[in-house]
């Protein structure tokens, strides 16, 4: 090695011993690399369970830090991860390039390029891998291989060095069992991560790793569509109790006849149509978890039998006279302001102060800015390997549409978006090799102004009030007489489109039509 090259080295060592945190040390890394060898985009890449995911990004577009790239589905990452050796691909490579559409500096197909990739190994175990684009062709053909080395291993121990970093800030915190539970939980399978770097979710993701170490029940409170499901199953992976299962229950599709046949289970002749004994929920989860979704939704009388069970550990079977008694962690989550629902008699006190030992806010994704970048380009991979499609890549005038957007549906309309999105690119761009989602292919407004023009539709808030009611009905009655008239003139100024009623109402679609049903109104459907 010549002089320069050795001055490179000991600069991008002093360098990451000047780092103090994992992202610092990653960021460092990739800048020094960059200064050593000339290229227009790099990356840094951890290996998770035959997946790839980016740490660190220079030179690519945002959304690329949200997506998981699958080592078999990428020709080129994997020939990089199955090397000991840097790989250099050549001009006329024809393999697809994972980061087609994703240089800053290129839109569109990439052109004849120079690529490279660098796998970090340590004791034969993958790492991760460093990436290199040059829209420069045979940029990379004439580095010193002795150089290069260098370059890999020192990448391959700053990886080994922040994860093992991790570690060690993770055993301060909790006892050397519940670190084992957590670096097992961290590789998850696909759909269990909770994708986001804004201050609320990483203020979230502690306070999962905080009580997911106790026994206590949790109470996940959050707008429809933002992940309460995602984060139980995050508490659970993260609890001792992870290598026990995790039953799910969801009170709002439960038959009011057989609601606590599916809580504590029954015998064999209990009631018509018991033609065996049949396990409920509680006997599943025994030392476990059970995860209660729109507990909320919960009727009256089966509500004291859940707090019973809650508080002895004890459960019944219907038409069993002993009893049983299991352990059993509950996590319930609903979208609705239980504190509200108990001063209106709709949900027993004593049940939430049971359910609600810790309760955690869920935030809606209009208050997680650039999470809507990671989120994107995560469902925009996992949506392209559904559909089949070899590449898939969102504008930047559609990432913009996205991040303007206020997002009532949370992150299930983001995801929801974009399949749909995907599927029309498809259609339409089928006979390219890179698929691009254009703004117009998301079916969200392209702006949503503060206050509506008198010339706009009413609102909500616009529509007549009805007429004082007589003091002789109840609170419920008089609370659902008011949704009623509210739900009925608002489908019918917008001409019966319930999308389009749900938006003016706040509230997600699904939501409304439920709660239009039970309150006994006819459904009509939108032409």
């Amino acid at each position: 090695m010549n002089g320069s090259d050795i001055s490179a080295i000991v600069a991008l060592a002093l360098d990451l011993a000047n780092s103090v945190t994992n992202q610092d040390r990653f960021t460092r890394l990739l800048s020094t690399i960059r200064k050593t060898i000339q290229c227009d985009a790099i990356a840094l890449l951890q290996h998770q369970n035959a997946t790839l995911m980016p740490l660190a990004i220079e030179g690519l577009s945002a959304d690329t830090l949200g997506r998981r790239f699958d080592i078999q589905a990428h020709p080129r990452l994997k020939m990089i991860s199955q090397s000991q050796k840097p790989v250099t691909f050549s001009q006329d490579c024809d393999l697809p390039d994972p980061y087609d559409g994703l240089l800053q500096a290129q839109t569109g197909d990439i052109p004849i390029h120079a690529c490279m990739g660098l796998p970090l190994y340590h004791e034969d175990h993958l790492l991760g891998v460093v990436t290199l684009d040059s829209l420069k062709p045979n940029s990379f053909d004439n580095i010193n291989p002795a150089m290069l080395e260098i370059i890999t291993k020192i990448s391959a121990a700053t990886m080994k060095t922040a994860i093992q970093l991790e570690q060690l800030e993770d055993a301060a915190k909790h006892s050397n069992a519940l670190v084992q539970a957590l670096s097992q939980s961290a590789i998850m399978r696909d759909g269990g991560e909770i994708i986001g770097l804004s201050p609320c979710i990483r203020a979230l993701k502690n306070e999962i790793k905080l009580v997911a170490s106790s026994h206590y029940n949790v109470l996940i409170l959050g707008e429809t569509g933002v992940g309460k499901e995602l984060v139980a199953g995050n508490i659970h992976q993260h609890s001792q109790r992870h290598h026990q299962p995790m039953i799910q229950l969801n009170c709002a599709s439960l038959p009011e006849n057989l609601a606590e046949s599916e809580f504590f289970g029954h015998c064999k002749g209990a009631f018509t149509g018991a033609e065996k004994n049949r396990e409920g929920k509680f006997q599943l989860a025994d030392n476990g978890t059970l995860f209660l979704d729109e507990i909320g939704e919960l009727p009256l009388n089966l509500q004291s039998k859940l707090l019973r069970a809650l508080q002895s550990g004890e459960i019944q079977a219907v038409g069993e006279d002993k009893t049983k008694t299991v352990d059993v962690r509950v996590i319930a989550a609903t979208n609705r302001d239980l504190k509200a629902e108990v001063k209106a008699g709709r949900f027993r006190a004593d049940l939430y102060h049971r359910l609600s030992v810790y309760p955690i806010n869920v935030p809606p994704l209009r208050e997680r800015g650039n999470d809507i970048h990671l989120l994107a380009g995560y469902f925009v991979e996992n949506t392209a390997r559904k559909l089949g499609i070899n590449q898939l890549t969102l504008t930047s005038q559609a990432l913009s549409l996205l991040a303007s957007y206020r997002w009532p549906g949370n992150v299930r309309e983001l995801e929801h978006v974009i399949s749909r999105a995907a599927l029309k690119a498809k259609q339409a761009q089928w006979h390219k090799s890179i698929i691009h989602i254009l703004p117009e292919y998301c079916d969200i407004p392209a702006t949503k102004p503060e206050i509506e023009p008198p010339s706009a539709q009413p609102s909500h808030s616009q529509l007549p009030i009805p007429a004082p009611l007589v003091s002789t009905i109840s609170l419920k009655s008089a609370t659902e007489t008011f949704q009623a008239q509210l739900i009925k003139q608002t489908l019918e100024t917008h001409q019966f489109n319930w999308a389009a009623a749900a938006r003016n109402l706040e509230t997600d679609r699904a939501n409304l039509v439920r709660l239009a049903k039970r309150l006994g109104i006819t459904i009509h459907k939108s032409t």
